[in-house]
């Protein structure tokens, strides 16, 4: 009643009405309610039901009173606690009131208590009759639920809890955009500015490294802030009460009241509407680029085990498992490359968009993207969703960049073998992939026409009973026989038959194992015959079999029907049409790796 009318009142009722403060009169700005209680007018039920919707509780007792002060810990906690969730506990504060009527402070009975109950948040005296430390007593509630201390700091150890070191870390990583493990003036102004829409200014900067400096010999490194004087700082903050600093930066950066990641933040919700697919955008790529180099130390364009684990060091969990080098290209060693990174990052886009996305959140991409661009950016900008192939196929004209390829063939038919080739990897090779790290995708670039485009390919386990739609779903079929084995070719006529033959997906057959000598097939007609009956391409020799890397033709030749669905089998015979189409292919292959050395920023 003091807090709102500004003055003493004479005539104290058992219980004050509800109270509504405005987001308006209060420093944080969000609506509070106050809620009385009295024993007197009171049944237990009705106190019971208002501790379950309260987000803070005040305990009042009075200085002068030592029965009133025991009955805090005798009564008043016990109750609240029976009335709680265990893993939810609300903050208390404790508030001795008339301190108008005694000399002395009751601070020193009250700190065991507080050091006792971790949910107790603070403590203050205050005197409803002179006004003192009334308001300061309603914005210390408010505070300890916006910026609560239990989930960031421990008074017993006077250090910060592993959870928010651990968010903290993060955000530092994030921060540091050239990886050196030192904040420099710019990145401390890119975090400034993050968090609090200003950058800091030269002296307070410095002003900043030399509290730090003072009180920790390696806080600071080559005049910028390591991760020890980072985390020193916020436990500074949190010491001296500025609590909510911390929580602007936590909160800034996507975490929660359990410093827990945002679902908003990790799992923004994407519509993706039937025959559309997604794919990453420009922005998205650049930032992914970064992110590459900023971890590729030794700028051989290959990430290490070390260097992709320390890239991977802000996710809760390592993402990619060591299927993923079966997956992409990688160089000699078998470390992923800058293009299979990248491939990588386009595959989990067009198979598992939200996951995409959850690994983007763990990388800060929204974050870094807004101070690069300087405006808002939605973590949904980073994808792109394409158009129904349905208006592809009437427009007969394509913006994708990803072309899904499902290899079918009967076991032992070379379907593996021709998905690492796409990657580069022989027969040789290919003997030393371990059976569980074996991958069922392959994805890699081709251009068509001089254009980058990727090819997605998907090896479907060859159970004819059991072909889902997500089995059926591509934009070219792949049918893989073995030349050696006289029933191969029988699997891929019956699925082609059953499955695609009046569909408008185009497919190709693959004479895999072209090495070996070629042996009739057991079936109605020859291979060359099916494919010529149903308006096929001839079928394409191949072999892994080789002392180099494979030949990669036919992947352009495969990106390309994919991208023109449409194109006629006389033009598709044409050996012009295939020379067109691939011309730019070694050229760009080429000029694209020499423009990635060329755009490699020198340290």
């Amino acid at each position: 009643m003091s807090l709102v009318s500004e003055e003493f009142p004479d005539v104290v009722p058992y219980r004050a009405e509800e109270i509504t403060i405005p987001a308006d009169v209060t420093p944080e700005r969000v609506p509070t309610h106050i809620v009385d209680y009295s024993e007197a007018e009171q049944t237990d039920e009705q106190l019971f039901q208002e501790i379950s919707k309260a987000n803070v509780i005040c305990i009042v007792y009075s200085v002068n009173n030592k029965k009133s002060i025991e009955k805090v810990t005798s009564h008043w906690i016990p109750l609240i606690t029976e009335n709680t969730d265990k893993d939810s506990r609300v903050p208390l504060i404790l508030v001795g009131n008339k301190s108008d009527l005694v000399e002395h402070s009751s601070m020193e009975t009250i700190l065991p208590i507080m050091n006792q109950y971790s949910e107790i948040e603070t403590c203050v005296e205050c005197s409803a009759k002179n006004l003192k430390n009334i308001s300061e007593l309603f914005y210390y509630a408010q505070k300890a639920v916006l910026h609560p201390t239990g989930p960031l700091y421990c008074p017993e150890k006077k250090d910060m809890k592993p959870l928010c070191v651990k968010a903290l870390t993060r955000i530092f990583k994030v921060s540091d955009l050239d990886n050196d493990g030192i904040l420099n003036d710019n990145e401390l102004n890119f975090f400034q500015r993050t968090c609090f829409n200003t950058p800091l200014e030269p002296q307070a900067l410095e002003d900043v490294k030399n509290v730090v400096r003072k009180n920790l010999s390696d806080g600071v490194c080559d005049n910028g802030l390591t991760l020890k004087g980072f985390l020193f700082l916020h436990t500074l903050f949190i010491q001296r009460g500025r609590h909510e600093t911390t929580w602007t930066v936590l909160r800034r950066f996507g975490y929660d009241d359990d410093l827990e990641l945002n679902q908003d933040y990790l799992f923004p919700p994407l519509k993706v509407p039937p025959g559309c697919t997604t794919e990453l955008n420009h922005n998205a790529y650049l930032f992914l680029q970064s992110v590459f180099d900023k971890h590729d130390k030794d700028r051989d364009c290959a990430l290490s085990p070390e260097e992709l684990g320390d890239l991977f060091d802000v996710f809760p969990y390592m993402p990619w498992g060591p299927d993923v080098n079966n997956t992409v290209c990688t160089n000699d060693q078998g470390w992923i490359t800058y293009q299979g990174y990248l491939s990588q990052w386009t595959l989990t886009t067009y198979l598992d968009v939200q996951r995409c996305l959850e690994y983007l959140g763990y990388l800060g991409y929204s974050i870094v993207a807004e101070q690069e661009s300087h405006s808002q950016t939605d973590p949904l900008m980073a994808v792109c969703v394409t158009r129904d192939k349905k208006i592809d196929l009437q427009k007969k004209q394509t913006q994708r960049s990803v072309f899904r390829c499902n290899v079918f063939g009967d076991i032992g038919s070379g379907k593996s073998g021709f998905l690492q080739a796409f990657l580069g990897s022989n027969l040789m090779r290919q003997k030393n992939i371990r059976e569980e790290h074996r991958s069922y995708y392959a994805i890699s670039t081709t251009y068509v026409y001089g254009q980058e485009k990727y090819l997605l390919l998907h090896e479907v386990f060859p159970d004819f009973d059991y072909l889902s739609d997500a089995d059926l779903a591509c934009d070219i079929v792949c049918l893989v026989y073995d030349v050696s084995n006289p029933y191969s070719f029988e699997y891929c006529a019956k699925v082609f038959k059953q499955y695609f033959m009046d569909s408008k997906t185009p497919c190709m057959m693959i004479a895999a194992k072209s090495d070996l000598p070629e042996i009739k097939q057991m079936y109605g007609c020859s291979p060359l015959e099916f494919c010529r009956r149903h308006k096929m391409p001839p079928p394409q020799s191949f072999t892994c079999n080789t002392a180099a890397g494979p030949n990669r033709d036919i992947y352009t030749k495969l990106t390309t029907m994919a991208m023109y669905p449409h194109v006629s089998q006389a033009d598709l015979k044409s050996s012009t049409f295939w020379l067109r189409a691939s011309v730019g292919a070694t050229v760009f292959a080429v000029l694209g790796f020499a423009m990635y050395r060329v755009l490699l920023k020198p340290r």
